[in-house]
């Protein structure tokens, strides 16, 4: 008997719905062993345990491990960098600079694998993102650069270097990921809870803003919610991508 258009309609739904979560749940996998072993020692079949999937479904999704590992690291691209897209000529800089930096700092409270795969492909070289880094990347932190100097132009914050204000910000929030077991030592911590990131935060905060002149800024509590894992197969038209 012929399958209706409304049966079929749902199997491809449930079929993009497996597919989906098939693919997120290899990503999440994927950069937890990438950051716990590195590229070279990582494998496929670690890759599958640790995401509860056949060893076939990786190579189904992704072929090879240098595919899955150049989807991983756009993944966390995408994560990083879709917040910068709020950095418009008419956005209020307090607001930007404070929704900005909470978010970068939500996302190395629970993604902290992320900022590891990215910082041990850079201290390797970054050869998997070195185009990406020296044209899509330098081009989006050119546009930016270009917001905050209108900012002080106006006379909405106070004069700063505009790419070393933006890369502080990245060294300052994805340091609480990268070094967190120091900062677990240091502090006496058995692990980070919710409520040390909100104390970090806050400080953080203080810093960026006191170093641009302005005041805090009352953080919206939408824009608190924890960042989403994104799907490398449909990036935002505002964030480019590695591939």
């Amino acid at each position: 008997m012929a399958r209706t258009a409304a049966e079929t309609t749902d199997t491809t739904q449930s079929q993009g719905r497996i597919r989906r979560e098939n693919v997120e749940r290899i990503l999440k996998a994927a950069e937890r062993v990438f950051a716990e072993a590195g590229f070279a020692g990582a494998t496929m079949a670690d890759i599958a345990e640790r995401a509860g999937l056949p060893k076939a479904n990786l190579h189904y999704y992704f072929g090879t491990k240098d595919d899955l590992y150049r989807a991983v690291l756009d993944n966390i691209l995408q994560m990083w960098l879709a917040p910068i897209g709020s950095f418009t000529p008419d956005a209020d800089p307090a607001a930007t600079l404070t929704a900005y930096v909470t978010a970068k700092m939500e996302a190395s409270r629970t993604r902290p694998h992320a900022s590891k795969v990215f910082a041990n492909e850079i201290l390797h070289g970054g050869t998997q993102v070195e185009r990406f880094l020296a044209e899509d990347l330098k081009a989006l932190v050119d546009a930016k650069a270009a917001v905050i100097d209108g900012w002080v132009a106006a006379g909405r914050m106070a004069p700063v270097d505009a790419r070393q204000f933006l890369f502080m910000i990245w060294a300052v929030t994805q340091h609480y990921a990268d070094f967190d077991v120091q900062i677990r030592k240091v502090l006496g911590r058995r692990t980070l809870t919710r409520q040390d990131f909100a104390a970090m935060t806050a400080e953080v905060l203080r810093l960026v803003l006191r170093a641009a002149g302005l005041p805090e800024a009352q953080m919206p509590e939408a824009q608190m919610a924890e960042p989403q894992i994104a799907e490398t197969e449909t990036p935002t038209d505002s964030v480019p991508s590695i591939s």
